[in-house]
């Protein structure tokens, strides 16, 4: 084998985008995959796809999706979505805890990035299904969040390996990166395992892509706390943090919110981990309707904001309920606003014509309770404001010990559908730090010579709270400050 540059560990969205930056800076590169070929893409593959990225209007989305066409353009109101609503967003949803030097990064450069992206073959569009309600004959996106990968995650995955492929950078799969070989020079080489067998592979850079330890149930209790460990991991199995505890070996400086993550609500029949052939378990609806406990009472406010803002957190809501277990309730009124992850076939759901026969169907619930609160839901709505989901319309509750701020709709029109819920474990926001360039930072102080990180092993930009796309955005915006620095070290600049 050639001499290697750069060996990027991970082979999702960060981690290719890393390699692809590298390998266009000149860089030999070489990437590590310890799933299998038909698990690669680490948590990107089980991703939507949605980037969230800064845009002044449609020329900037033409930019990103040349093909838009006039038709879409004439039927959609896309907004706008500027840097300083971005940046607090972001800031917002961390409690203002996140590294502003790194999100202002991310801010700056999504959208460039989001064009680099495209230039290497990763094509975009409107997020129709998800993004936009169609009133009055015009689809308007809300919550900041407009554009995907074609295909979702798997698609952006499929995409960017062919893009690699077509540049000649390696894959080597079923590669299990073990410990960092250094000196103090910097990184020398990876350690790997290949079944049973330990190697090091030498190389001039590393860049580390590997996501963090939502896999990883120990750690999930260790850190998170009680009860996490019971929680499902969304996502690919192989991310129990191995990245984070190569480069904390090395003396990398630990970063973050180790006890945080991003959590949302899961079809509780789920498998134990994501499968890439059993997209939607993830219930994302919720602000249309209600969600009950088994004690039958509300327990979090579905109406707070968007759903892009709130649903991260609603993992750890249902988690802290009995058993940890939830149901999401709908009628009719709200039912065709629903995704198609509510109709695929591998799902809990009941229906029923009546409130009484669904709290039967549903069999944990408490019945007389859950129709109290239905009762008591009913009457706090407001009625003398209008229904809009595509704006936060002020439509909530009055009354309620838990309120309900908007798209409050009282629930009678049948037939009424419940969807049973638990905890889905996304990612976690525990990790590693870097600076503005996706340098390693050590404990000591200073950068550690060749070694770069990207993605979800990296901390401090997501504290208690995400806005959806954010996450795939940061990975690809610090991937490919990764992979270019990470070549420049290795040219020796």
């Amino acid at each position: 084998m050639d001499a290697i540059d750069v060996v990027v560990v991970g082979a999702g969205n960060a981690a290719l985008c890393a390699a692809l930056s590298a390998q266009e800076a000149g860089a030999r590169v070489v990437v590590l995959e310890r799933a299998p070929e038909g698990d690669r893409g680490g948590n990107s593959a089980h991703s939507g796809g949605a980037f969230r990225t800064v845009y002044d209007g449609v020329e900037d989305l033409r930019r990103i999706v040349p093909d838009l066409t006039d038709s879409e353009i004439a039927m959609s109101d896309f907004g706008t979505y500027s840097r300083d609503v971005y940046f607090d967003d972001c800031a917002r949803l961390s409690n203002f805890r996140a590294n502003m030097d790194l999100l202002q990064v991310l801010v700056d450069q999504s959208l460039a990035t989001m064009v680099w992206m495209r230039e290497k073959g990763v094509r975009f569009v409107p997020i129709y299904g998800r993004q936009a309600f169609k009133l009055d004959g015009k689809f308007k996106f809300w919550g900041g969040l407009t554009v995907e990968a074609v295909g979702g995650g798997r698609g952006l995955m499929d995409m960017l390996f062919a893009s690699a492929a077509k540049r000649d950078i390696e894959v080597i799969y079923g590669a299990r990166a073990v410990g960092l070989v250094s000196n103090e020079s910097g990184v020398q080489g990876v350690e790997i395992m290949q079944g049973q067998k330990r190697s090091v592979l030498p190389t001039k850079a590393v860049v580390l892509g590997s996501g963090g330890f939502h896999a990883n149930a120990e750690w999930r209790a260790r850190y998170l706390g009680p009860d996490w460990d019971l929680a499902k991991p969304r996502g690919t199995r192989f991310n129990t943090g191995d990245g984070i505890r190569m480069a904390i070996d090395a003396g990398a400086m630990s970063y973050g919110h180790w006890s945080g993550c991003h959590a949302v609500a899961y079809d509780r029949c789920a498998p134990e981990f994501g499968d890439l052939a059993l997209a939607g378990q993830q219930k994302n609806g919720f602000p249309m309707g209600i969600m009950v406990n088994l004690r039958g009472e509300r327990f979090f406010n579905e109406g707070a904001d968007f759903r892009n803002y709130i649903y991260a957190t609603l993992g750890k809501a249902v988690l802290q309920q009995p058993t940890g277990l939830a149901w999401q309730v709908f009628d009719q009124r709200v039912a065709h606003l629903l995704s198609d992850e509510y109709r695929i076939r591998q799902i809990t759901k009941i229906e029923a014509d009546t409130l009484e026969d669904l709290v039967e169907k549903m069999g944990d619930v408490d019945r007389d309770a859950f129709l109290a609160t239905v009762r008591a839901f009913n009457a706090a709505v407001r009625q003398d404001v209008a229904f809009n989901p595509n704006i936060k319309d002020g439509r909530g509750t009055v009354g309620l010990a838990v309120p309900k701020s908007n798209w409050a709709n009282p629930l009678d029109t049948p037939p009424y559908i419940a969807f049973g819920i638990t905890t889905g474990v996304t990612c976690t926001y525990g990790g590693i730090r870097i600076d503005e360039t996706a340098h390693v930072v050590s404990e000591d102080g200073p950068t550690i010579p060749g070694l770069f990180a990207t993605g979800e092993l990296v901390g401090g930009l997501y504290y208690t709270g995400y806005p959806g796309g954010a996450g795939l955005m940061s990975g690809s915006v610090f991937g490919r400050l990764a992979g270019a620095g990470a070549a420049r070290f290795a040219a020796g600049g």
